[in-house]
């Protein structure tokens, strides 16, 4: 991708900010440009490049964990044959789709929101930027904030306190840290935890170090799925790529939605599918129930997904291992096991997840009252009560995270194009008297992973009726975002107020 420079931003105002030219930033930047071509916007980006994730991420392996049939955009077919692609390949997808539609001129690069203030005086949002390369500090103006920093915090991963860490003479990196000049060839190393990141590293490490052993406290549902979709291939072949493509993500998306559907009302025939698939990988001597049998049902947790079963396959030719224990202490030449087990390790990886955030740390103020997003209630996933004109981008935990951008961003296009319509300047998503008896629920409900866990109580609240619903259904939300009017009753529309006389 040709890199341009846009035009300086410092104390100017436009219609709307995107936040964060990840995946949901760029998409949000297609749809506002051909949707809304009346609207000025840019997109700030806090990092030197594009790409959020995909960017960030560099560790051996790094991928996608769900097809690019539904991570791909809507309006920008997949044509590569890998459907599980590679962190680069992901990356310079999202630099074709920045180059074709010409939204290189909308980014800001080193562009970080810090705090964010609502006047509905002036009907607009003061948005204070640091340069995160010369470290000034300035302000913008904004109507609108679209929220597109993802879910995660950039400075740091999750890593629990292991004791011992002291006295452990090798190296300890975490996955969202990975060093560029680590030398793993032909070293022992110890992968702790069993998650997406860990069942990448572990095959992907396995060929050059001496061994490697995914350390895990309790199995995961391992979901095997083949690299290429052979599908898709047929289809190729026969029907232009954008019918092609068109078909692989229904394909793709029903098929996930049946599958979602199964864990919830089927869950003992699923899990069974997912051992049967293990065990025929792995071969009759391998404890399976062991170290491959997690306590709760599928979909409890989000599955791994291991394409075309790589990770059963370095497990069975030896070059890696998974052992199911937990951590003692940390010791000089690796790790002392509750069991009385050593694993010797020259490196130590802790995959042990992601700090979840709200709104990418960014601070609101509305009418100089701070916002605090837990005492909030989501609008359709994608809004607070009583904060006006901005939504975020928040994606499925149980599909692609990209499905949730297309929906969201129609959606705002929508919106806006209705208030341009209306005349109107500020819409605010507010309880009806009849919705202050709801049942709460937490912004994800039934989803007990761990990073979760850990920062439910920073997002906000949903509510046992539309619109206050995060309902992590796509082929719901279809209808439940994408066609319902946006002028439904709970979405207040308003101008600006009429400045008092001065009194004579």
């Amino acid at each position: 991708m040709q890199r341009h420079s846009a035009p300086d931003l410092t104390c100017e105002s436009t219609d709307l900010l995107v936040v964060g030219a990840g995946i949901s930033g760029i998409g949000m930047g297609y749809y506002l440009q051909n949707q809304c071509p009346d609207r000025t916007f840019a997109i700030l980006e806090g990092r030197s490049d594009i790409g959020g994730t995909w960017d960030l991420f560099r560790y051996p392996g790094v991928r996608s964990d769900s097809d690019m049939h539904t991570l791909g955009y809507s309006f920008k077919p997949w044509t590569a044959d890998k459907a599980i692609a590679d962190g680069p390949a992901i990356l310079d997808y999202l630099k074709e789709a920045i180059e074709e539609n010409g939204l290189a001129r909308r980014i800001h690069f080193n562009r970080r929101v810090r705090r964010a203030s609502w006047s509905s005086a002036e009907q607009r949002w003061t948005v204070e930027v640091e340069h995160t390369d010369t470290g000034e500090h300035t302000t913008m103006k904004a109507n609108f904030l679209s929220m597109c920093s993802g879910y995660y915090s950039y400075r740091e991963g999750f890593t629990p306190e292991f004791a011992g860490v002291e006295r452990f003479q090798g190296e300890i990196v975490h996955p969202q840290a990975w060093p560029e000049d680590l030398d793993y060839k032909g070293k022992r190393v110890v992968v702790i935890g069993s998650g997406a990141t860990a069942v990448t590293l572990v095959p992907a490490m396995a060929a050059e170090t001496a061994h490697i052993t995914m350390l895990q406290r309790s199995p995961t549902y391992m979901a095997p799925a083949p690299a290429i979709d052979p599908v898709n291939q047929r289809l190729k072949r026969v029907l232009p790529k954008r019918l092609a493509y068109w078909l692989t993500r229904w394909k793709n998306i029903v098929r996930v939605h049946l599958v979602y559907r199964m864990s919830r009302t089927k869950p003992d025939r699923l899990k069974e599918r997912l051992l049967g698939a293990a065990r025929e990988a792995l071969g009759p001597e391998y404890d399976v129930d062991a170290h491959f049998t997690p306590r709760y049902n599928p979909w409890d947790q989000r599955l791994c997904l291991i394409p075309d079963g790589d990770l059963y396959k370095v497990v069975r030719n030896g070059s890696a291992s998974v052992v199911t224990d937990t951590i003692d202490t940390l010791i000089e030449k690796g790790v002392l096991l509750e069991s009385g087990a050593e694993l010797e390790a020259d490196i130590i990886v802790t995959a042990t997840g992601l700090q979840l955030v709200a709104l990418g740390e960014v601070e609101l103020e509305v009418d100089g009252r701070s916002v605090d997003l837990s005492e909030t209630w989501t609008y359709k996933g994608m809004a607070f009560s009583d904060v006006p004109n901005l939504v975020t981008t928040f994606g499925y935990i149980n599909a692609s995270w990209t499905l949730r951008v297309d929906l969201n961003a129609d959606y705002l296009c929508r919106l806006l194009n209705h208030m341009r319509a209306t005349g109107t300047t500020q819409c605010t998503p507010r309880l009806r008297p009849t919705d202050h008896d709801m049942a709460q629920r937490p912004f994800i409900d039934d989803f007990p992973a761990g990073y979760i866990k850990r920062g439910m109580h920073l997002l906000a609240r949903q509510g046992d009726r539309e619109p206050w619903l995060n309902t992590q259904n796509y082929l719901r939300d279809r209808k439940f975002i994408g066609r319902q009017p946006v002028d439904d009753g709970v979405m207040e529309f308003s101008t600006a107020p009429v400045p008092a006389r001065a009194s004579r």
